[in-house]
C-alpha cells in the first residue's frame, strides 16, 4: 500500500491526481488533502477517499466544510499555511505538491526534509526558494520528480545517458494563444483571449503565464535546479502541437525527446508510480493521426516575459524569488481587469528593477523577500 498527500486537491492537477489514484487502485490510497476555499469539491472527494487529515484556506472555509461532512466520520480539519505543512508532513511517501504560487514552499520543505517523494506541480517553489528545497532535499535523501509536462519530458529523457553527457536541455512550448498575432495587435488582447490556450486545460494563472510565456521563463529556472543544469545549457523551443513535450540532446548529437497526448493524468502517473509505468486506461498517441510535428525559435521581441525570467534566473539571488512575486501579483491584476496583458510584464520588470540586488542565506529570507517584492507590486499597482 502507498499513501499519497495531495497540495491543491481541487485545483486542474489535484482533480487529475485523484482521477490516477481511482485508476491505480486499492495499492494506493489518499492520506492528506489540502484546497483553499472550493469546500463543495472538497467534502466529495473525502467521502469518496477518505484522508486522514485535510487543510482548508481559513475558519470560514472550516466551518462550511464540517457543515457538509458527517460529523462522526470527519477527518480533522486545519487551516491555513499551518494545515499545509502538516499535510505534507504526514508519513505518506509521496507527496503532490500542486499549491499554486510561493505557498507551495514550506510545504515543499516539510515533505522533503523528512525524505518523502515530492512530486512537484507547482513551480514556483523552485523558482524562489530552488537552491534551499534542492539542498534540503539532497541532505535527506528524497526524491523530487517533476509533474510538470516539460520537466517529467526531462526527467525521462534522462534515463538514456549520464547528467554528464548531456549537451542541451530543450524545453518545448507551445507558443500560447498569441503565437500568430501580430505585435502590435497584442495591445487589444483581453482577460478572455489570454485564457484561451491552444492546447492545455490549466488553471487561470499558469494559462496567462502562458500567454506572455513567463510561465516558459520560470520552467527554465525550475529546470536549472532540478537538473543542476547551467543556464547556457537550456534552451527553448517553439512547438505549436504539444506533442514532444521536452527534449534532451547528448554529446554524441543524439536528441532524446519524450511524446504524448495532451493529459496531465500521464506525467502525474509518471511521478507518483516512478520507476514503474502501468497502464491505465487513457487515450494513446497516434503519430498517423499528428501528421506532422513543427518547430520555431521562440520571439523574445513579442514576449519580452521569457526573457526577462530567463535574465533573472542567470542573476541568481534574489532575482527569481522577485520576478515570481511580482509576476503573481500582475496576474491577478490583469485577470481582474486591474491592468493589461502588455502591463503584466513591465510591472514585473519595474519591481526587478527595484529590489533585484542581494541573495537569501536562508528560506526566511526567501519569504520576507516575496513579501516586500508583493508590497511593491502593488504600489506600483496604485500608482497606475
Amino acid at each position: 500500500m502507498t499513501y499519497v498527500t495531495i497540495l491543491g486537491s481541487t485545483g486542474a492537477i489535484g482533480t487529475r491526481t485523484l482521477e490516477v489514484l481511482a485508476a491505480l487502485g486499492d495499492t494506493y490510497q489518499v492520506a492528506g488533502l489540502a484546497a483553499g476555499r472550493n469546500v463543495e469539491l472538497l467534502a466529495e472527494q473525502i467521502c469518496r477517499f477518505h484522508p486522514q487529515i485535510v487543510a482548508v484556506a481559513d475558519e470560514e472555509s472550516r466551518a462550511r466544510l464540517l457543515s457538509l461532512l458527517d460529523r462522526s466520520d470527519a477527518p480533522e480539519v486545519l487551516v491555513g499555511d499551518e494545515g499545509l505543512i502538516a499535510c505534507a508532513s504526514l508519513p505518506a511517501p509521496v507527496v503532490v505538491n500542486a499549491v499554486m504560487g510561493a505557498r507551495g514552499i514550506l510545504p515543499a520543505l516539510a515533505a522533503v526534509r523528512r525524505g518523502a517523494r515530492l512530486a512537484l506541480a507547482n513551480k514556483e517553489c523552485l523558482v524562489a526558494a530552488g537552491t534551499f528545497i534542492m539542498r534540503e532535499a539532497a541532505a535527506a535523501n528524497a526524491e523530487i520528480v517533476p509533474v510538470d509536462s516539460e520537466h517529467c519530458a526531462l526527467h525521462q529523457c534522462m534515463q538514456s545517458g549520464r547528467p554528464s553527457e548531456v549537451r542541451r536541455w530543450i524545453l518545448t512550448a507551445s507558443g500560447g494563444p498569441f503565437r500568430t498575432w501580430r505585435r502590435e495587435d497584442l495591445a487589444s488582447v483581453t482577460v478572455a483571449d489570454a485564457l484561451k490556450h491552444p492546447n492545455w486545460n490549466m488553471g487561470k494563472k499558469i494559462t496567462v503565464d502562458s500567454a506572455t510565456m513567463m510561465n516558459k521563463g520560470l520552467e527554465v529556472i525550475e529546470a536549472h535546479h532540478l537538473f543542476d543544469a547551467p543556464y547556457d545549457k537550456i534552451a527553448v523551443l517553439v512547438h505549436p502541437e504539444s506533442i514532444v513535450h521536452s527534449l534532451v540532446e547528448y554529446e554524441d548529437g543524439s536528441l532524446m525527446a519524450q511524446l504524448a497526448t495532451h493529459d496531465m493524468r500521464l506525467p502525474i502517473q509518471y511521478a507518483v508510480t516512478y520507476p514503474e509505468r502501468v497502464s491505465l486506461p487513457w487515450p494513446r498517441l497516434s503519430l498517423a493521426t499528428v501528421g506532422g510535428l513543427t518547430f520555431e525559435e521562440p520571439d523574445v521581441e513579442k514576449f519580452p516575459a521569457l526573457r526577462l525570467a530567463m535574465d533573472a534566473g542567470r542573476a541568481g539571488g534574489y532575482a527569481p524569488c522577485v520576478l515570481n512575486a511580482a509576476n503573481e501579483v500582475a496576474v491577478d491584476a490583469f485577470l481582474r481587469n486591474q491592468i493589461s496583458y502588455s502591463r503584466i510584464t513591465s510591472l514585473v520588470s519595474e519591481v526587478l528593477d527595484d529590489l533585484h540586488s542581494g541573495s537569501p542565506s536562508s528560506i526566511d529570507d526567501v519569504l520576507h523577500m516575496d513579501g516586500l517584492a508583493r508590497e511593491r507590486a502593488r504600489l506600483l499597482l496604485t500608482k497606475g
